[in-house]
């Protein structure tokens, strides 16, 4: 079928100019050039071989013919319109944008994602790149994990997710023979391996434990917790870290717990959003089901 109807772009900027009267203005609304609009409108009436306007000082007017073609499309235009935004709108709502630092996101949400593509298939998860400096307050992101403690900035609306809970780790081996860690003083025998952005964290667990200790020295500092596994490995020392980052190492086999003495932080994992702002239905599934995750444990 021959199709005679006039492109969408065409129909726009004659629709748009008949309703305010003004090429200069409807390329305003449209967000292009007054030419484009006097192009699309001259296409369209070379097209339909019928003149749509006419001049009247400086203003165009619709012709009779121009505003009986305006009152025949207006409402398909209308239509058209409506339903896009309306599958753009519904899309909107289950796309949910986040920022997780690199850690927790590799080491403890990824493993829990497909669980939550199971209970919510139609919700898009998107990642902005994770700023340590953030404000929390970009409008283009609907929630943050971040690290810190239960004060938070009044436009800050926090909720605890995981974090807190300090283990010392070390190597299964080191649990084994005539040399091995049975308690916390023995941990001070050790090579002790710090966590460079969280050097107090030793200090916390021995004060946990209630275990006394002259000044600590690192035997080596590391960034990232993945290196601080690997240095455990590797033989170099223990470290402490938080528990739920090492939840896959530890049920592999890979490290083991030195002391079963864990010792609750106030530093943690936090779901942020702005308090102000109203949460969209995928935020607020994705934080029903986090918090649920957090309270199962390991996966």
């Amino acid at each position: 079928m021959r199709i005679r109807s006039p492109s969408l772009s065409e129909l726009h900027a004659f629709a748009t100019a008949a309703r305010l009267g003004s090429f200069s203005q409807a390329a305003d609304e449209l967000h292009v050039t007054q030419g484009a609009i006097s192009r699309a409108i001259a296409r369209l009436q070379e097209h339909l071989a019928l003149a749509l306007f006419v001049r009247e000082g400086r203003r165009s007017v619709l012709t009779a013919t121009g505003q009986s073609y305006l009152d025949a499309i207006a409402p398909a235009i209308a239509a058209i319109e409506a339903a896009t935004v309306a599958l753009q709108t519904r899309r909107t709502e289950r796309t949910l944008r986040l920022s997780v630092p690199p850690t927790l996101f590799s080491h403890w949400l990824i493993p829990r994602l497909p669980d939550f593509h199971a209970q919510h298939p139609d919700t898009t998860l998107s990642f902005a790149p994770y700023r340590r400096d953030d404000p929390l307050q970009a409008p283009e992101i609907d929630a943050w994990l971040r690290v810190g403690t239960r004060e938070w900035p009044r436009h800050i609306k926090a909720d605890y997710v995981v974090g807190r809970e300090l283990v010392p780790i070390c190597r299964p081996a080191d649990l084994q023979g005539p040399h091995a860690i049975r308690s916390a003083q023995d941990l001070l025998a050790r090579p002790l391996l710090f966590h460079t952005n969280y050097p107090d964290n030793w200090d916390c667990w021995f004060e946990g434990v209630g275990c006394a200790h002259p000044p600590l020295t690192p035997a080596a500092d590391f960034e990232l917790v993945a290196l601080l596994v690997q240095a455990v490995i590797a033989g170099l020392g223990v470290a402490v870290v938080q528990r739920c980052l090492v939840e896959k190492d530890l049920a592999a086999g890979r490290i083991a717990i030195a002391v079963p003495q864990p010792v609750t932080i106030d530093r943690g994992y936090y779901l942020c959003q702005p308090a102000g702002r109203a949460a969209p239905a995928a935020l607020q599934d994705f934080r029903q089901w986090l918090l649920a995750q957090a309270q199962q444990g390991p996966v």
